[in-house]
């Protein structure tokens, strides 16, 4: 994500396209939260600004792209924000995220409304991703002995992984610059087609890191816990869930060890699991997965290069 600072305010990028739309779109529903975090300064805010110098217009940052994430401060008297359809929380300063599915649609909508009712509405034409195919050599059932204990555990599994992603705090992680959660080559990419054995399987739905097991693996931006699988998933294995706030979550798979439980506070750069390769891996890596709602984008966009 490319931010320009200033002192006391950030330079986004602007679109310039502008019309107008008729009906107002219904807002989410209220999904379940956690206790609130207490308010802690974080040396890596990339989101730092007063609302006194809110601006007139839209002001974004980031890129709109297959698996993209964008930060954003509605005009100045903005009462709502609407992407896509569903009304977005904001900060008291306006600040809002949006992202965007690796199976986005090529253009996107959002919307300011105004406590007097006026509307002011950006189209953002959304980038393709460039997916590629991977054979990995592992078992396409994981940690399952076989197809119907697979189908057996599957279930309760995902209600688990479901349940955490509908979890809301007051996290302040999606404010800050992500650093990597742990030093290794990417071993698989964001969106690309696996196929397990010669078995096709869905696309790959966050990037791996190569790393030793064992290695200490670190969150990347602050956050409360709100998944810790000891026991191994069949496919995630040892999988910890952990919310940035605005409705951004990461995921860590296949870890050896984890540090952390349900409910904890995790600040950027803690020590929180090890990797390994429980679930259906080939060999020891981390897989990093983020969703931003429903929305599954790409890790490697929020992290510098390199």
């Amino acid at each position: 994500m490319t931010i320009v600072r200033g002192r006391g305010s950030i330079m986004l990028a602007t679109f310039a396209a502008i019309a107008s739309c008729s009906a107002t779109p219904p807002k989410a529903a209220a999904p379940s939260r956690l206790p609130q975090l207490p308010v802690e300064s974080s040396p890596r805010l990339i989101v730092d600004i007063a609302s006194e110098t809110r601006p007139a217009d839209f002001w974004l940052s980031g890129t709109a792209v297959q698996g993209g994430l964008m930060t954003g401060q509605a005009p100045r008297g903005a009462r709502a924000v609407i992407f896509n359809g569903t009304e977005l929380p904001m900060t008291p300063d306006g600040f809002f995220i949006i992202g965007f599915d690796r199976d986005a649609e090529n253009s996107a909508s959002l919307v300011a409304i105004t406590s007097d009712g006026r509307r002011t509405e950006r189209y953002l034409p959304v980038s393709p991703g460039n997916w590629r195919i991977e054979n990995v050599a592992a078992n396409p059932v994981g940690g399952a002995k076989t197809s119907a204990e697979f189908q057996a555990r599957r279930g309760p599994e995902l209600a688990q992984i479901n349940a955490a992603r509908a979890i809301r705090s007051n996290a302040e992680g999606w404010r800050q610059e992500f650093v990597r959660p742990v030093a290794g080559r990417i071993s698989g990419l964001f969106g690309a087609q696996r196929i397990y054995n010669g078995t096709p399987g869905s696309y790959h739905s966050g990037m791996d890191i190569a790393a030793p097991s064992g290695a200490i693996f670190v969150t990347p931006a602050d956050g409360v816990v709100t998944l810790a699988a000891d026991v191994p998933f069949t496919l995630e294995g040892k999988l910890l869930m952990i919310d940035h706030g605005m409705g951004l979550n990461s995921a860590f798979l296949h870890g050896s060890e984890l540090f952390v439980k349900v409910g904890d506070i995790v600040r950027q750069g803690q020590p929180i699991g090890k990797v390994g390769a429980t679930g259906r891996a080939s060999g020891p890596h981390l897989h990093w997965g983020m969703k931003w709602n429903s929305a599954r984008v790409d890790p490697k966009l929020l992290i510098p290069a390199g």
